[in-house]
């Protein structure tokens, strides 16, 4: 029999041994979720299972552990246990803090073929066993040896007879076979210099871990409709469905968008059992210090956490943010789709304008700047606004996700769609000249404001029918956006409304 596989069926043997030191964990996770498409829903028990069923935990993390180990001779078997049941093999590394130069590994056996019900009947084939099974009102011991348990079992008895059992309540064995393991682990043949007690340091990768940031605003009006404040607080979840627990862990998050090379395969197995919500710990909080590295951000928990295995935990990522600046902007695209021009030339008349948009959309925008309680790097993530209404309760009036936002830049958040501001696109004249090559294009645009208060209302357009235009006439200053579009603002008067109308001239 291999020779691992004799020393995994003991806990520890004489020959060599390793101890965890909690204090000595480290995990940098990395996430690959898109932002706000964890639904938190999947990890909550169903019918008693849980799990990212089907697609598998989008992240995976970098794991290392200071361990003790001691070796008795130049050479030396150890097993390393408390790994990952989901760890990558091949990212295993190994070094010994006592002695780098003479230590080393020179062959390493992954034991991942766990423990289960059905593996402990199997290694009992042709071998004797004891079966109870109901007998009416009573239970009857059935002894044999084990023929198949294929569809039920099937015992040879003592008198040569064969017995089909398809319930049972119990079975007894004489004694544990060997070969079987109750955990992942880790089996080294490390050569060394120097015996005796060493400290050594291992790290590997492993999926069905991942975190993600979600940030919760509560808006408050401003003197006009276009203004108001925010208080800012941020939140980091971390999903642990690895096969292990860390304890006591230097924590790292890694944001940015980092390449990974692809892989052949299904998708990726993940643990469905029960879950514990691990909630943040009691005062002092912990916090997140931000710093750059390489082209990515790292986010350091200032003391240790623990991440049991199948848990959900929340930690706050920034310190919350009161009265924070915002501009509620409202934004109206009449063109129902948003065309592009790619270099053609689009001619007929009613390309672009057979169906208009009446909804005038809300956003908020808000600058990440130190002068604002700020300025830190922010992951990407869902944003989520509430508003307190009169009763002061909290009502939810909008989500969205950002992408990540550096320092400095703005946070744009698009909540939804006006109720009482609309608009109105209308073509009003067209004209085509094939001879000349040129179209001139008439547009009327109305908005219209039932509110008790005056809006500034920021208008699209898209020039899409050539490369080339000119606008020959307006009723209101234009903005050049970028080569394809322009904005008008609309200062619009309660319960009133307001006409803009341009000619474009196109080319080409």
């Amino acid at each position: 029999m291999n020779k691992y596989v004799l020393l995994l069926v003991f806990a520890l043997t004489a020959n060599a041994a390793v101890a965890a030191d909690d204090s000595g964990t480290a995990i940098t996770i990395y996430s690959k979720a898109q932002p706000g498409a964890v639904d938190a829903n999947a990890y909550r028990p169903i019918n008693g299972q849980t799990g990212y069923l089907g697609v598998g935990v989008p992240g995976y993390a970098i794991v290392r552990q200071s361990r003790d180990i001691t070796l008795p001779k130049k050479e030396s078997i150890i097993h390393f246990e408390d790994v990952a049941a989901l760890i990558d093999p091949t990212t295993v590394q190994f070094k010994s803090l006592t002695d780098p130069t003479g230590t080393k590994v020179v062959e390493q056996d992954y034991q991942f073929d766990l423990v289960s019900q059905q593996k402990l009947i199997d290694k009992y084939i042709d071998k004797k066993i004891s079966v109870e099974k109901p007998a009416g009102d009573k239970m009857e011991t059935v002894e044999g040896t084990l023929l198949s348990s294929q569809g039920g079992l099937t015992l040879k008895t003592a008198d040569g007879g064969i017995k089909a059992i398809n319930g049972y309540s119990g079975i007894h064995f004489p004694d544990l076979p060997e070969g079987l393991i109750t955990r992942p682990t880790l089996v080294w043949d490390i050569i060394t210099e120097k015996t005796g007690p060493q400290k050594a340091e291992v790290s590997y990768e492993t999926k069905g871990i991942t975190w993600w940031a979600d940030y919760n605003l509560v808006y408050h009006e401003g003197k006009d409709a276009n203004s108001g404040t925010v208080d800012f607080s941020s939140w980091v979840s971390i999903i642990n469905q690895t096969g292990a627990s860390y304890e006591n862990a230097k924590l790292k998050l890694v944001a940015g968008n980092v390449e990974r090379a692809q892989t052949q395969g299904g998708a990726e197995p993940v643990m469905a059992k029960a879950m514990d919500m691990a909630m943040p710990a009691a005062p002092p909080p912990p916090s997140f210090a931000e710093k750059s590295f390489f082209e990515y951000h790292i986010y350091t928990l200032n003391r240790g956490v623990n991440l049991p295995d199948n848990s959900t935990k929340q930690l706050e990522l920034i310190p919350a943010v009161a009265d924070v600046p915002v501009e509620k902007m409202l934004v109206y695209n009449g063109q129902q789709q948003q065309y592009w021009n790619y270099g053609g030339v689009y001619t007929e008349k009613t390309f672009g304008v057979e169906s208009g948009n009446n909804k005038v959309d809300v956003f908020l925008k808000l600058e990440n700047k130190k002068e604002n309680g700020m300025g830190v790097p922010l992951p990407a993530g869902r944003i989520r606004v509430n508003q307190r209404d009169e009763d002061g309760s909290l009502e939810f009036i909008g989500e969205n996700t950002m992408d990540h936002t550096p320092r400095n830049e703005e946070v744009v958040v698009k909540l939804g769609s006006a109720f009482d501001v609309v608009g109105e696109r209308t073509q009003t004249n067209y004209e085509l000249d094939v001879a000349k090559r040129t179209a001139i294009e008439d547009i009327q645009i109305k908005i219209r404001n039932q509110k008790k208060q005056a809006v500034k209302v920021n208008v699209r357009e898209r020039l899409y029918r050539a490369t080339g235009w000119q606008i020959v006439e307006s009723s209101v200053p234009y903005k050049k956006d970028d080569a394809h579009q322009i904005s008008f603002v609309a200062d619009v008067n309660p319960e009133k409304e307001q006409i803009i109308r341009y000619r474009v001239k196109y080319t080409w």
